[in-house]
């Protein structure tokens, strides 16, 4: 058995579910590999923890894909003039009535909402 398996083997004697645990561990040799499991392990030894969690944790982190590639814009898709973060552009096409048209009250359990245009109930 390779050595860091055998270390993980070792400190997982010691404890209640030790077997059941290296069994999960043993197993992972059969979807991922003995130099997978084994790269698992020590990786899992260095940063101080034998727990099978732990090892398959690192072995399924190890099978994730790697980001997409990023896609380049066309020369004739590119933006003519970029947006403008001006929150006075989005206010000014805004209706005058429209700022006061929602007030939600906040009394009676979940709140009730009333509508007031120009300030009038409706």
């Amino acid at each position: 058995m390779p050595a860091a398996i055998e270390k993980v083997r070792r400190k997982l004697t010691g404890s209640d579910d030790g077997d059941r645990q290296m069994v999960k561990v043993l197993s992972a040799v059969l979807s991922d590999g003995i130099t997978a499991v084994e790269a698992a392990c020590a990786e899992a030894l260095d940063a101080g923890l034998a727990n099978a969690d732990v090892i398959l944790n690192v072995l399924a982190r190890r099978q994730q894909p790697p980001p997409p590639q990023i896609v380049r814009t066309p020369e004739r898709l590119a933006l003519r003039e970029p947006p403008a973060a001006d929150c006075a552009r989005y206010d000014a096409l805004r209706s005058p009535c429209a700022a006061t048209a929602m007030e939600i009250a906040g009394h009676g359990g979940l709140g009730e909402a009333k509508l007031r245009l120009d300030g009038v109930p409706a």
